[in-house]
């Protein structure tokens, strides 16, 4: 069965921003793998810089990515991290 993963990082530009994604995280993973159709949810520190994080998500289907991204895009941690640039690629597997 074919699954839509993405994976990537978040870079922020200040020890200031990095500690707000770390405060506003545990929710944020708890709510994602909560949601019907993840299959996978990772987001990790990089061990040598502290302001880039790391991403790696499996999910059913593109609609079940599509319905995530919705959901944390109106969610307090989309909101607070807004500004912070991304950088995903996204496959069908």
């Amino acid at each position: 069965m074919p699954t839509t993963t993405l994976t990537g990082k978040l870079t922020c530009s200040t020890m200031a921003e990095a500690e707000r994604v770390c405060e506003l995280l545990p929710r944020h993973i708890e709510l994602t793998r909560a949601e019907p159709g993840v299959l996978q949810f990772d987001f990790t520190v990089d061990p040598e810089d502290p302001l880039v994080f790391h991403v790696s998500e499996s999910f059913v289907d593109r609609d079940a990515l599509t319905a995530h991204q919705n959901r944390t895009a109106a969610s307090d941690w989309g909101r607070q991290t807004a500004g912070i640039p991304r950088h995903y690629e996204v496959q069908d597997v």
